[in-house]
Parts: structure tokens; C-alpha cells; sequence
């Protein structure tokens, strides 16, 4: 049995995101913008057929077992990811706000340019530590809020796995940054510094076996950029 952790596939936000949402002034509230990232933002045509590919680049992994759990966030774009990858799995769907994105808070979709001039206080830290960097009005650091997350998440996965089960976790960019941390106990900071220089693709795989005790990465997959 295996852990299968999955970036959701690609979003209106992804393949739009400097023209659609983030605009300098941003014409809505932090609060109005953070429900639009988690109930609105959904999957363009090219993220579905992602999760097609998915579905069968993961069909090896899972096969006709009935002991396979799969786990997404609570935001629609991971939600609809699971949906049209495992179309027949919908009773084995768990979603978690353990594997939620980051929470940018008030400065959810605020360009840097707004958002320096409206929180000047924060800048350097954003700037020059971001997985350390608080955003305003209940946000949460990737260094703490979401690396803490991933550390319960990771507890549960290791539990499922160990029982015998296969865990399909769909989640976020820096949610993954998190999650492989732990599981490649790795410095969080070396991460994300790779992380700069290779994002996590969409609908991309890391796979992880127990070896010893521990969860091995063996493998990491991405759709053809095609698609």
C-alpha cells in the first residue's frame, strides 16, 4: 500500500491568474476573496483532462482495491479534480481541511504592489522569508499554520497506510511544499528554495512506499504538458 500526494489540476486561476485575478486595486475584500479561491475557482478544460490522465496514471496504483482512500481539501479546484479523475470512487472521497491551501487571509489576490502599500509592516518579511511571512487578517504561515496541518495529515496517512490502505491525497502547491517536507524529512526552507525554481505541476504525483518505518518517495509523474 502506498501514499499518493497530488497537486489539483489546472484552475481558472492558474491559467489566468494575472488578468482575472489579481488586479491592482483588487476590487473586492479579503473576505469576498477568499471565498472565490475556495467555492469558485474551478477547473478549466485543460485541468479536466488532466484529471483524466490522472485517473489512469493512478489506475496501476489503486486497481480494483477496495481499500483505497482518497482525500482532498475543501476547495472546489481539488474537489472537482477527484471528481473527474475517480468518477466511480465517490464513496471512498474524504475532504479535509488538513490538505486546504495556504490561508492568505486579507491579502488573499492582493498584487505585491497593493499589498506592501496596504501592510507595510509585513513587506520584508514576505519579501525575503515568505514560508515565514503571517498574512493579515487571519492567515497563516506555511511555516506554521500549513506546516502544521500537513504534520496531522501525515500522522493519518502513515496510520492508513501502515493498516494496509492506499492514501490518495489531492491538495495545493504549498500544501505539498509542507507534506514533503515531512515525509522526505527534508528542511522545509531547501523545499521551497527548489520550489522557485520547479512549481509543483498541475495534477502532478509523488508517490511514497513504507520502507523501514518510513514513507520512501520511489516515484513523481506529471501530465504531458500537451494535454
Amino acid at each position: 500500500m502506498v501514499l499518493v500526494v497530488v497537486r489539483h489540476a489546472e484552475s481558472v486561476e492558474n491559467a489566468d491568474k494575472y488578468n482575472g485575478f489579481y488586479q491592482d486595486q483588487r476590487p473586492y475584500d479579503g473576505r469576498a476573496a477568499h471565498m472565490i479561491s475556495r467555492h469558485v475557482v474551478g477547473l478549466t478544460p485543460r485541468g479536466f483532462r488532466q484529471s483524466l490522465w490522472l485517473g489512469k496514471a493512478l489506475a496501476d496504483i489503486a486497481g480494483n482495491s477496495g481499500r483505497v482512500q482518497v482525500f482532498t481539501s475543501t476547495y472546489r479546484r481539488s474537489i472537482d479534480t477527484a471528481a473527474a479523475a475517480f468518477p466511480a470512487w465517490e464513496n471512498r472521497v474524504e475532504r479535509t481541511p488538513l490538505l486546504d491551501e495556504q490561508h492568505y487571509g486579507d491579502a488573499t489576490y492582493m498584487t505585491k504592489a497593493e499589498l506592501f502599500a496596504t501592510y507595510p509592516d509585513g513587506a520584508d518579511t514576505r519579501r525575503n522569508a515568505k514560508h515565514q511571512w503571517v498574512p493579515p487578517g487571519g492567515g497563516e504561515s506555511l511555516a506554521d499554520g500549513v506546516f502544521r496541518r500537513a504534520g496531522e495529515f501525515t500522522a493519518l496517512a502513515r496510520e492508513a497506510v501502515a493498516d494496509g490502505q492506499t492514501v490518495i491525497a489531492i491538495t495545493h502547491h504549498t500544501t505539498i511544499l509542507a507534506l514533503r517536507a515531512l515525509l522526505e524529512n527534508r528542511p522545509l526552507t531547501d523545499v521551497v528554495d527548489e520550489a522557485r525554481q520547479v512549481k509543483t505541476p498541475n495534477a502532478g504525483i509523488y508517490r511514497y512506499e513504507p520502507t523501514d518505518g518510513w514513507l520512501v518517495r520511489t516515484h513523481a509523474a506529471a501530465p504531458p504538458p500537451d494535454l
